[in-house]
C-alpha cells in the first residue's frame, strides 16, 4: 500500500491541488465572515465580543486536530519504516503551529473583556500554551538534528509525551474549575450552543482547516522538490 506514498506519485496531485485550495478557501472564507461577523446575534452578556469565538474556537481544533494527526503520522513512519510519513507529518506542523499561537493570542485578546484580565493560569490555557511548547520543539528539532535516524526518533518521543497534552485540553474545563466554561459542542449529546452561532462556527472551520491544507501543500511540495532536487526516486 506504501507505494501510493511515493513522492513523485504525491506531487503529481499536490503541485496543482493548492489553487483550487486557495480559490476554495476564499468561498469558504467569505462566507463563514460574513455570517460571524454580520448574520450571527450578538451574546446577550458578551456583546459582539462572543466574535473573536469564531476564530479562537476553530484556531483551537486545527491545532489539537494537526498535532494529533502528527502524531499518529510519526508512530506510522517509526513502525512501518516509511519516511514520508515523517515528511507529511512535518509539512503539517508550522500550520498546526501557527493556529495554536492564533489560539493563544485571540484567547488572550477575548479574556481581557470578559474576565478582566489578557492572561490567567487557567488549567486550559495553561495546557494549550504547553501545547505550543511541544511544537516549538518538535518544529526546532526538525532543524537541529542532520542525522533522519535521530531526528525521527527525537520527533516521534517529542509528539507522543505532547499527545498526553490533547486529551487534558479537551477535559480540562471538566476536570478542573477553570474559568473557561464546560464545553458548548459535544458529539454524543445534545450541544447547548444556538444554531445561529454554531452553523458560523462550522463554516470558519472549515475555512481554516482549508488554508492549514493549503500552507500544507505548500511546504509538502517545497520539500519534495527539494528531495527531486537531489535525485531520490522515493523515500
Amino acid at each position: 500500500m506504501f507505494k501510493f506514498f511515493e513522492p513523485n506519485k504525491i506531487f503529481k496531485i499536490t503541485s496543482k491541488a493548492p489553487k483550487y485550495v486557495l480559490l476554495l478557501f476564499i468561498i469558504v472564507l467569505s462566507i463563514g465572515l460574513t455570517e460571524a461577523l454580520f448574520l450571527s446575534p450578538e451574546d446577550y452578556k458578551q456583546s459582539d465580543a462572543v466574535r473573536i469565538m469564531y476564530v479562537h474556537v476553530p484556531s483551537a481544533w486545527i491545532s489539537l486536530g494537526i498535532f494529533s494527526s502528527i502524531t499518529l503520522l510519526s508512530i506510522g513512519g517509526f513502525i512501518f519504516k516509511n519516511k514520508n510519513f515523517f515528511l507529511i507529518a512535518k509539512s503539517l506542523a508550522p500550520s498546526g503551529f501557527v493556529f495554536n499561537i492564533i489560539a493563544l493570542v485571540t484567547g488572550a485578546i477575548w479574556g481581557k473583556p470578559t474576565w478582566g484580565t489578557w492572561w490567567a493560569w487557567d488549567a486550559r490555557i495553561t495546557s494549550m500554551l504547553i501545547l505550543a511548547l511541544f511544537y516549538a520543539m518538535y518544529l526546532i528539532s526538525w532543524r537541529i538534528y542532520e542525522t533522519e535516524e535521530k531526528v525521527f526518533k527525537i520527533t516521534t518521543f517529542i509528539t507522543i509525551l505532547g499527545i498526553i497534552n490533547v486529551p487534558i485540553i479537551k477535559y480540562s474545563v471538566d476536570w478542573w474549575n477553570t474559568l473557561h466554561q464546560p464545553a458548548s459542542i459535544n458529539i454524543l449529546s445534545k450541544s447547548t450552543i444556538h444554531t445561529s452561532m454554531l452553523f458560523p462556527l462550522l463554516i470558519m472551520t472549515a475555512a481554516f482547516a482549508l488554508f492549514s491544507l493549503l500552507i500544507f501543500l505548500m511546504k509538502y511540495n517545497t520539500e519534495l522538490i527539494k528531495i527531486k532536487n537531489k535525485g531520490l526516486d522515493r523515500l
